[in-house]
């Protein structure tokens, strides 16, 4: 069912994790990086993917690009907010920001691998950073109650530089060296993988402290987060169910896959600890969202008898 890639980033995912909380202090030498092995992680998952790609993407379906914009930045999390007020109103600000935030910038690797329709995963990513420092704020101001003031210049710089770093960096790559993109590519996966160990050591190294000490809240928001992903799998789902197999995956990416390390820097301004920590343990179901996602692909990919 499931390939070794899956089972080694599943391994590789916990074991970091573990790693970071368990032992802050050496995470801790990990923590300025996150930020750029995800910068590092879009620019691997560019390689394949020419410019060209996203465009005519846009071009040939602008109505499913809008579409998925409405649900992701504004329905999604209004929906997501009000179930978790009911349910868990400990979690539902974690919620909110986590549902509407902007799509991962690793959400292209992932699509790739799982035979999505990348470019239009690349389009999300470019689409909801550049719309998320205008929605998010709203969103915490309309649903509750509170005033957030963000310096709008700073935030896009930031998305600009990990969104479209990697992008110039790519097209210089492919006009002058495009053979050293292929040896790259290559190595796609095992450099991946440990940027990604890098980023899960910084981050839970960061909050080891309010780990070890609010071990049952650690685990309410484990289960929390786990049933976020569970959501967003359902309403990647819902939403696309008429479409072709690979645009399904991208919107349950789209949904599911978030910029944790930017909702981890905005929760930590603008909230308690517990936002934060909720959003750096969805790193856990973010992967087990992965082999669903993995499953559901092959099982709909599957001739019908």
């Amino acid at each position: 069912m499931f390939n070794p890639k899956d089972w080694t980033m599943l391994a590789v995912t916990f074991l970091s994790a573990a790693g970071g909380a368990m032992l802050p202090q050496f995470g801790s030498l990990f923590q300025p990086y996150p930020l750029y092995c995800m910068m590092a992680v879009i620019f691997l998952s560019l390689i394949p993917i020419p410019l060209t790609g996203i465009w005519s993407t846009v071009r040939q379906a602008p109505l499913s690009a809008s579409y998925l914009l409405v649900l992701k930045l504004v329905l999604l999390p209004v929906v997501v907010y009000h179930l978790f007020r009911w349910t868990l109103p400990e979690y539902a600000a974690s919620a909110m920001l986590l549902s509407g935030m902007s799509t991962a910038v690793a959400s292209p690797f992932f699509t790739t691998m799982l035979c999505g329709n990348t470019a239009l995963a690349l389009v999300m990513v470019v689409s909801t950073s550049v719309l998320v420092p205008f929605t998010l704020p709203g969103l915490v101001q309309l649903l509750m109650g509170r005033s957030v003031d963000i310096s709008f210049v700073a935030m896009s710089r930031l998305l600009c530089v990990v969104i479209f770093v990697p992008v110039a960096l790519i097209e210089v790559f492919r006009r002058c060296t495009p053979k050293l993109l292929t040896k790259l590519y290559a190595a796609q996966f095992p450099v991946s993988m440990v940027l990604f160990a890098v980023t899960n050591l910084g981050i839970f190294s960061k909050y080891s402290s309010f780990f070890h000490q609010k071990s049952s809240t650690l685990l309410l928001a484990l289960a929390a987060s786990t049933i976020l992903a569970v959501l967003f799998f359902a309403a990647g789902i819902l939403f696309s169910w008429r479409r072709p197999v690979a645009d399904q995956v991208s919107a349950i990416v789209t949904f599911g896959f978030m910029n944790n390390s930017l909702t981890i820097i905005f929760a930590s301004q603008f909230f308690g600890p517990l936002e934060p920590t909720t959003a750096a343990i969805y790193n856990i179901p973010f992967f087990g969202l992965f082999l669903a996602i993995r499953y559901y692909q092959q099982a709909k990919s599957k001739p019908r008898s």
